[in-house]
């Protein structure tokens, strides 16, 4: 788990030391606090390192985002835990905490069509929870054709036809992107 703040030295001294209470009091094995820039670079570096160990582990990676309200963050991440459990894979989970963005990473083998199914499955189950919660099926990888099926039971019917409507203003032709969120005309 990587805590960052930033701010005026007072302000980011104070709330450093606050979080490192909340860590000890939930059992953190292991704190570090970084003591300049250098040190900070460094241990946020493991942050962006994350994808590429985990990549390291299987020969195929099925990385999605999910973003839910921060006070469902500890939930939604025991949550994807038990769907892994439930469905058999291995998974590793870490994203952008101050926006409530998760990555869930399923560790497969693409070729391995059972397991991939599985993982469909899983999804599903957590970009379900994560609209269940008051969040989104998507932070920031945007929703395409792997998302599409989601699409409806996010935005509801309203929100469907209104985007229909604009897309056939804008695209009447269906040229553009056809079939990345609306079937093709």
């Amino acid at each position: 788990l990587l805590i960052e703040t930033d701010g005026h030295p007072a302000v980011v001294k104070e709330e450093a030391e606050k979080m490192e209470a909340i860590c000890r009091e939930h059992g953190c094995m292991e704190i570090r606090v970084a003591k300049d820039d250098r040190e900070a670079a460094k241990l946020a570096s493991a942050r962006r390192s994350a994808f590429s160990a985990l990549a390291r582990l299987s020969p195929t990676t099925i990385l999605e985002d999910a973003t839910v309200p921060r006070s469902e963050l500890g939930h939604m991440i025991r949550y994807v835990a038990a769907v892994a459990k439930k469905y058999q894979l291995k998974v590793g989970t870490f994203g952008h905490m101050g926006d409530g963005n998760l990555h869930p990473t399923f560790l497969t083998d693409e070729r391995n069509t059972d397991e991939m199914h599985r993982i469909e499955e899983a999804f599903e189950d957590i970009f379900k929870e994560a609209i269940r919660l008051g969040g989104t099926i998507t932070g920031e990888h945007g929703i395409g054709i792997a998302k599409k099926k989601f699409l409806p039971d996010f935005a509801g019917q309203t929100q469907m036809r209104i985007l229909k409507e604009v897309r056939n203003v804008l695209d009447p032709k269906g040229t553009l992107n056809p079939g990345k969120i609306f079937d093709p005309i």
